[in-house]
């Protein structure tokens, strides 16, 4: 049986709020990232949108999308503890949500 959403019986508190062209260019890069992951890391939750912290920026006409693994949300390390497994990712993205480039950062 299906469960039963419970709606909110206030106002929605927004996490944050973003136009399309912001979250088209967000979800680019995450799947950008996400497609990344080598097969035999896809079913850990280190290497999941679980563990992505997804920061949104804009400069001009272009999106910065940083990706950041924390590996805390996966319960495998307090907050700000194993700062050398998290690592990130940043790209350059245009509003319609096409990567156009990655920048040239190995973590």
């Amino acid at each position: 049986m299906a469960q039963r959403i419970k709606w909110p019986e206030d106002d929605l508190q927004p996490l944050a709020t973003l136009d399309g062209p912001a979250i088209l260019a967000a979800n680019a890069a995450l799947q950008r990232v996400l497609e990344r992951i080598p097969k035999e890391y896809k079913r850990s939750c280190a290497y999941s949108a679980r563990a992505m912290e997804v920061i949104v920026g804009q400069q001009g006409d272009l999106y910065f999308i940083r990706i950041n693994r924390c590996m805390d949300k996966c319960g495998r390390a307090s907050p700000g503890a194993g700062a050398g497994f998290d690592w990130f990712e940043l790209y350059a993205v245009s509003p319609d949500g096409q990567v156009l480039e990655r920048y040239p950062y190995h973590p």
